[in-house]
């Protein structure tokens, strides 16, 4: 059996087809997406995380409880998960423990970003900041020689904030990718803020191996032929399944205190094809009463099922 972190390497090494890799709001719907046919998912701290606790993407949450969700997930599915590791969590010792919880925990990589520690935002936020390049490649090395002890097929990414981050801009971004890539040996390295698609084109001249953009400030996301064409390795479309479950619960639940029950009627007459509408059922059986069924017949004789 391929473990899972051989699986994502072979899937970003695939020059034919851009990974899409999409965020998982929970280990439920991550099997969803597995069933859907979604090739890698991603354990967001402000995705994932905050509809486990409702907390907000500002370092709130620990090492443990974010490893912790990410393992319920890496458990419910056979794809490729990715924990958000943030900051690490702390010093160097920490970016190590976290990289072994991680594999540990069956996960297939880790991304961490350059915020300091004590300054942690969420993506696109105002304020951001930054380690010095000194420090972010120290954290990255960490990572790196700490997976190489333990998984060398582990990937750790970089996420670089340069873009956007106070003293930073497009000329830091650049030295930054480079330099992650170079001399702290990450295996990939993401560019956060891009502002166009020049930009990811000048990123791509910078870096030699996998590298992918988020949306940024570009006014829509790429689609993955566009991803291709600029030469990213996958395409980062971790918001999908989180806006589309809660813009889809948004509609419904205004829905239903106009109408009722009438609602949810109105709502499977228009989606009647799904598990939960009375379509076709998965290959698996989300209640477990299969799995329970076919161990009770090999633990128990037919006179006790009775």
């Amino acid at each position: 059996m391929t473990q899972p972190t051989t699986k994502l390497k072979k899937l970003l090494h695939r020059k034919d087809k851009v990974l899409a890799v999409l965020g998982a709001p929970n280990a439920f719907h991550a099997r969803i997406m597995e069933a859907s046919g979604v090739e890698a998912c991603f354990v967001g701290t402000n995705i994932t995380g905050g509809n486990h606790t409702g907390l907000p993407d500002l370092g709130v949450l620990s090492m443990s409880e974010c490893v912790e969700i990410g393992k319920w997930i890496a458990r419910s599915v056979k794809i490729p998960v990715i924990l958000d590791g943030d900051t690490g969590h702390g010093g160097i010792m920490a970016v190590r423990r976290l990289v072994q919880e991680c594999i540990d925990a069956g996960l297939a990589g880790l991304r961490l970003d350059d915020q300091p520690l004590e300054q942690k935002r969420r993506t696109l936020s105002a304020g951001i900041a930054i380690v010095s390049r000194e420090e972010a490649v120290a954290r990255y090395r960490t990572a790196v020689d700490m997976k190489d002890e333990l998984d060398p097929d582990f990937v750790i990414m970089s996420q670089c904030y340069a873009r956007d981050a106070i003293g930073g801009g497009l000329a830091e971004t650049l030295k930054r990718l480079r330099l992650y890539e170079k001399e702290a040996g990450v295996d990939w390295v993401q560019f956060e803020a891009p502002h166009s698609i020049e930009e990811i084109k000048q990123a791509r001249k910078v870096v030699k191996g996998f590298f992918s953009a988020m949306k940024g400030r570009l006014p829509r996301a790429l689609t993955l032929e566009e991803h291709k064409a600029l030469g990213l390795n996958a395409a980062w479309y971790t918001f999908l399944p989180d806006y589309v479950i809660k813009a889809a619960a948004w509609s419904f639940l205004r829905e239903f205190q106009r109408k009722g029950i009438a609602a949810w009627y109105e709502f499977v007459d228009k989606s009647p094809d799904t598990p939960f509408t009375g379509g076709k059922a998965w290959e698996w059986e989300a209640a477990g009463l299969a799995k329970l069924a076919e161990l009770e017949a090999k633990y128990f004789s037919k006179k006790k099922r009775r």
